[in-house]
């Protein structure tokens, strides 16, 4: 299939871009290539699948090391270029990844949200609509589910109460999804990601934070005085997934119930479901391992919970499993590891 991943040059959108790209999947990479965190890390993703650095903002280029992969440097906001690309290459899947991440960034920066994961998104909707594809993939996220203590999280509970802007888009999506697949039978599958990680991370997550202000002798602020928990999720469970569902669009729930409606599905072809480890770890866990495997002691700097974050994620990932017969299981013995044998070998540490 010929398929459209936006967000390209991002964590997420790297690592699905590489597994399309060996599945032989023609692909194209859509980023804006924000300087939201260190844009060289983008810019050496993009080197590793063969795209020049020197592209320019709104033109493509074709790797030099994949016949099936090129990249087009496109600010979502700008329709008429998004429209461009749509008309010039037929695509059959668009998977959604490009978006503002970052709960504290939402509350210093909400513009950001609003132009990129509201407008860009838009951009992206219109454009399936123009010209239609078999089925629209897009990044929804854990955070959505706010002030939700029962636990696990499920795709079936209610989300009302977001505790940040980057939430409030987010659940926002899944509204404008919904609202796509009823009025124009766009396939929308929305997909609530657990606190990703892995090799190529975010500088702003974390795992990444942890492991530099460690390796440097630095101290980390470990937020809620430590008592967290989080469904963390290896990159590559985010990605196989992704991958299995893209020729699974939705049909449309039959036996949906409009008197007491499923929020994960509905009669129009629209779904959601949440990728997680289904295994929360509690944050002193965590780090732990990464003392573990850096052999170095945290300097710990026990903070209190910040605005916008919340104490624990657990995903349920059973409705994922019965779905494509796949549940992530990669663990953070194996994940850690695999992030600090990268983070050394990147950065030379």
């Amino acid at each position: 299939m010929k398929i459209l991943v936006t967000g390209s040059a991002g964590f997420i959108g790297f690592h699905l871009v590489d597994n399309l790209i060996k599945s032989d999947h023609d692909v194209v990479g859509l980023d804006h290539l924000n300087d939201y965190y260190d844009i060289n890390i983008k810019i050496d993703r993009l080197k590793r699948h063969g795209i020049s650095t020197e592209i320019v903002s709104g033109s493509k280029s074709k790797s030099s090391r994949h016949t099936n992969y090129q990249f087009a440097r496109i600010d979502l906001q700008n329709r008429p270029a998004v429209f461009n690309l749509f008309e010039e290459e037929n695509f059959d899947v668009v998977v959604n990844l490009a978006a503002q991440a970052g709960v504290r960034h939402s509350l210093t920066h909400p513009q950001d949200y609003i132009d990129y994961n509201i407008t860009g998104f838009l951009s992206i909707l219109e454009a399936c609509r123009a010209y239609p594809v078999s089925h629209l993939i897009y990044a929804s996220s854990s955070s959505v589910y706010g002030l939700n203590t029962r636990m696990p999280f499920s795709v079936k509970q209610n989300v009302d109460h977001p505790v940040s802007l980057y939430a409030a888009t987010k659940k926002a999506n899944e509204l404008m999804g919904h609202t796509y697949s009823h009025l124009f039978g766009i396939p929308t599958t929305g997909l609530r990601f657990f606190t990703v990680y892995g090799p190529w991370g975010r500088p702003d997550m974390a795992l990444f934070l942890f492991v530099k202000a460690m390796l440097e002798g630095e101290t980390i602020d470990v937020y809620n005085f430590g008592k967290m928990k989080r469904d963390f999720t290896y990159v590559t469970d985010i990605t196989e997934s992704i991958v299995r569902l893209i020729p699974k669009p939705p049909t449309g729930n039959l036996d949906w119930d409009s008197d007491n409606p499923d929020p994960s599905s509905a009669r129009t072809p629209y779904q959601l479901f949440n990728i997680g480890n289904n295994n929360p770890v509690a944050l002193m866990d965590f780090i732990a391992e990464i003392e573990d495997q850096l052999g170095v002691k945290a300097k710990k700097n026990l903070m209190e919970i910040q605005p916008g974050d919340v104490p624990a994620t657990w995903a349920d990932v059973n409705d994922l499993f019965d779905y494509i017969d796949y549940k992530p299981s990669v663990g953070i013995k194996e994940g850690v590891a695999a992030f600090v044998e990268w983070y050394r070998s990147y950065y030379n540490v």
